[in-house]
């Protein structure tokens, strides 16, 4: 996964247009999300689309799969996902993830049906590595 230094350095030079295929591409490039794990349980409420955000654990750092039905929204949640990918639970825990974001400006750049479920996104995120962190 690209780091979000790495996508904003594209991203900032990008037009609408081509910033919306940059979101639509990293979705693209998310890792496959195994069915049986799109559940209630791992769907993120508030969404206008359906995003499912799964959390594992390899050794000390967190790991995310995540999907959606609509590309974009499965863009962003990549966007979010690269900022705390594979990162240490305690990291992520403390981490303000919607400052991290903010340059990418999502709330202007796109409509306010594709953004609504972001502080959804980032506060399961967060939460789950927030017990994680307790646990280690």
């Amino acid at each position: 996964m690209r780091s979000l230094d790495d996508i904003y350095e594209e991203y900032e030079f990008l037009e609408a247009d081509d910033r919306y295929r940059l979101l639509i591409e990293l979705g693209r490039d998310l890792a496959p999300m195994p069915e049986p794990l799109k559940t209630e349980a791992t769907r993120v409420a508030g969404c206008s689309a359906s995003v499912w955000v799964y959390p594992t654990e390899a050794a000390t750092r967190l790991h995310f799969l995540a999907d959606s039905n609509a590309a974009i929204t499965k863009g962003i949640i990549a966007l979010v996902l690269s900022a705390v990918q594979d990162r240490p639970a305690a990291e992520v825990a403390d981490m303000d993830i919607a400052a991290a974001l903010a340059r990418f400006d999502l709330q202007g750049q796109l409509s306010s049906n594709r953004t609504q479920g972001v502080p959804n996104m980032i506060a399961l995120i967060r939460a789950h590595a927030a017990r994680l962190a307790v646990s280690s």
